[in-house]
């Protein structure tokens, strides 16, 4: 399978894409800080910077699963809660991208407060903007502590489906690529809580390995980063649930074809 993420932080979600032994193609991430983490783990990827001066139509037909926690600031109850009068409400950016990638699988993601901004109008406008795409979206309302996780942090996750755009070419050939997540990993402790910080590597499931590869003058911006991220071991799940719906579909389709 094939991804490519928006509004990509220090790269949840490429890293469950990686625990999935798929191909982070590219990311797109404005802030500095970020970008060193993302170029410094998947060098491989294409890196873009301003989501709204990137043109991303060469990718278009070639992603299986497109991912964004597009900017929560504008909905955040610890925020002035501007909606869409707040600068940072990119959705209509991140709708821009789906249009020109076409990808078969998107995956939003957003903090609670989306479902009652304003009466849940940006909430419903999401799901309305990726139907008249041609996706089919189901929202759901999964927080960290249901892997494990230490503390509770509500997120809303929009999954969408286009049954139009066709399987990658592994798919069309009945092939499932298997998750590399490592039996350590799936048995992952979170043994580092309580810690110094209220957010840091050992209750948000990211890598301790992200200040390895910082120094004293970004730990402000390395400790928004782990605030800022969303948790990979909830991504994870959801992306083994889209592979294993791909994989059925596969075998069904192709049993179809040989009847």
């Amino acid at each position: 399978m094939t991804h490519g993420s928006l509004f990509s932080g220090i790269g949840g979600f490429d890293l469950a894409a990686e625990w999935m032994g798929w191909e982070n193609v590219f990311h797109c991430e404005w802030n500095k800080f970020g970008q060193q983490v993302l170029k410094h783990y998947w060098p491989n990827s294409i890196s873009y910077d301003d989501i709204t001066k990137t043109n991303f139509t060469i990718h278009r037909g070639k992603i299986d699963i497109l991912t964004g926690g597009f900017p929560c600031q504008p909905y955040s109850t610890a925020g002035k809660r501007l909606g869409k009068e707040d600068e940072r409400h990119l959705w209509p950016e991140m709708l821009r991208a789906i249009r020109e990638i076409q990808p078969r699988w998107v995956v939003g993601e957003n903090v609670i407060g989306l479902v009652n901004w304003s009466g849940g109008l940006v909430f419903h406008e999401v799901q309305s903007n990726l139907e008249s795409q041609g996706y089919e979206v189901q929202p759901f309302v999964l927080p960290a502590a249901s892997v494990g996780a230490p503390h509770i942090r509500q997120r809303v996750w929009f999954v969408a489906h286009s049954s139009k755009i066709g399987l990658s070419t592994k798919m069309e050939n009945g092939e499932l690529e298997r998750g590399r997540f490592s039996k350590q990993d799936k048995r992952k402790v979170w043994d580092t809580f309580p810690t110094v910080h209220p957010i840091c590597a050992g209750d948000d499931g990211l890598s301790k390995k992200l200040d390895s590869i910082t120094f004293s003058k970004w730990r402000k911006e390395s400790l928004m980063a782990y605030g800022n991220a969303i948790c990979p071991q909830v991504v994870y799940q959801i992306f083994k649930t889209i592979e294993q719906y791909e994989g059925l579909n596969s075998r069904n389709d192709y049993q179809d074809s040989h009847d």
